[in-house]
């Protein structure tokens, strides 16, 4: 079978047909030409308005490089046409293989942003000996393309979380669609304010956002004012995972000062090393962990008063009814208050503050798992190490939409990988 019946086969275009085929011997590694011709019966395409235009003259012999064969470069060779149209002027004409000006085919940039979700951008670029401004184009091809043709129908339940993705404190608001159905990131905004959050309720628009039914998301404050003005109808549940960060937060406050009162006073270091007993939960412990813990509770210590507040909170995830989970709220903050524990009284009064949205999460449990914002924030992490970070805010975007996305590809003839 020859090289051009495999083309015909894998990558046929309208109007044009494969030529001659080359063997082109270059200082770096050998490399295949494949000449193109149009048709003789073929009219060019005005690249401005897509519609069929008299010629006015030829260009140059231009090369585009396509998927390799048998890891040798192969090119597409041809020398493109201009048009005369009447509303768009003499323009060049539209080529099916070419995008826009670029020195790749369509094809080979599919192929490469296919690549470049499993490998990094640097190695992809190495493995297929071409640039990284190539793979990184490809991929934004591959997101511009998918990002346009996305079915945004059937979205119900959403998150709404941010990461750090410079130094500074420069963060990133991430929404993510958490429907059982359906998986992945919806939507990138720079920074965490007020306006960030409105410009995804923008994107979305008024008649999908009044669709939402469940909302999860942290305690943020702009978060919460923008969620119950855009979308005041959706269950908006905190997140669990935030909210015990609160508790180890006061614990370890508890503990450190504690620490240090202990060894002004000359007493015996019993909290030394007892960080991550007092903040791991009691299953993850290994077996010296667990009799060092059973000894430090003997004490009567406030940081161990703490550590028992944290864990009987445990127990109000564990309810069923909002009306018996509210009450248990309500006789533990009671109990917190009266601990003179200042760090666990600031998170009781952060809970009797947020006391409905609490409530929330029995009235979506079995419908929600707000632990899929945090499995996706894990993920967004590691993309960006694997990059080794990002310069640019246009890079993360790009790089997270492609890896977490889900994003639509258009159909092909034939798939290269």
């Amino acid at each position: 079978m020859q090289l051009k019946t495999i083309l015909n086969r894998v990558q046929k275009f309208k109007s044009f047909v494969y030529k001659s085929v080359r063997w082109v011997v270059s200082e770096a590694a050998p490399e295949l030409e494949v000449e193109i011709s149009e048709r003789a019966n073929g009219k060019p395409v005005c690249s401005g308005c897509g519609c069929h235009r008299p010629g006015y003259d030829r260009l140059p012999e231009r090369r585009f490089e396509f998927v390799p064969l048998w890891g040798i470069k192969v090119f597409l060779v041809y020398a493109p046409r201009r048009v005369a149209c009447g509303s768009c002027g003499i323009r060049v004409e539209q080529m099916p293989w070419a995008i826009g000006k670029r020195p790749l085919t369509k094809a080979y940039g599919w192929f490469l942003a296919d690549w470049a979700r499993r490998l990094s951008w640097k190695e992809t670029a190495a493995v297929f000996r071409t640039s990284w401004e190539s793979v990184f184009r490809s991929v934004e091809m591959a997101v511009d393309w998918g990002r346009c043709h996305q079915d945004l129908s059937g979205v119900k339940a959403i998150g709404i979380d941010e990461i750090a993705w410079k130094k500074g404190h420069k963060y990133l608001t991430l929404v993510y669609q958490i429907d059982s159905h359906c998986k992945r990131l919806l939507w990138i905004g720079r920074e965490r304010k007020t306006k960030t959050l409105l410009g995804f309720f923008r994107w979305l628009g008024t008649e999908r956002s009044h669709r939402l039914q469940y909302i999860c998301s942290d305690m943020w404050k702009p978060y919460l004012k923008v969620i119950a003005r855009k979308a005041g109808q959706a269950v908006h549940v905190l997140d669990r995972f935030h909210i015990m960060t609160y508790f180890s937060k006061a614990l370890d406050e508890v503990r450190a000062g504690e620490v240090k009162e202990l060894k002004a006073k000359g007493y015996e270091p019993v909290l030394t090393k007892s960080r991550w007993l007092l903040l791991k939960w009691p299953e993850h412990l290994s077996d010296t962990q667990e009799t060092k813990l059973a000894e430090l509770l003997q004490y009567n210590l406030r940081s161990v008063r703490a550590y028992l507040l944290k864990e009987e909170f445990q127990f109000f995830w564990s309810y069923v009814s909002p009306y018996w989970a509210g009450r248990f709220l309500d006789r533990w903050c009671t109990k917190a208050m009266r601990s003179k524990i200042e760090p666990m009284k600031k998170v009781a009064r952060m809970l009797q503050g947020h006391r409905a949205l609490l409530l929330n999460w029995f009235r979506a449990k079995g419908q929600l798992s707000s632990g899929v914002v945090e499995g996706f924030n894990t993920k967004a992490k590691l993309t960006s190490r694997k990059s080794f970070g990002f310069r640019t805010y246009r890079g993360a975007e790009i790089a997270l939409y492609h890896a977490l996305g889900a994003l639509p590809t258009p159909e092909f003839t034939h798939r290269f990988c």
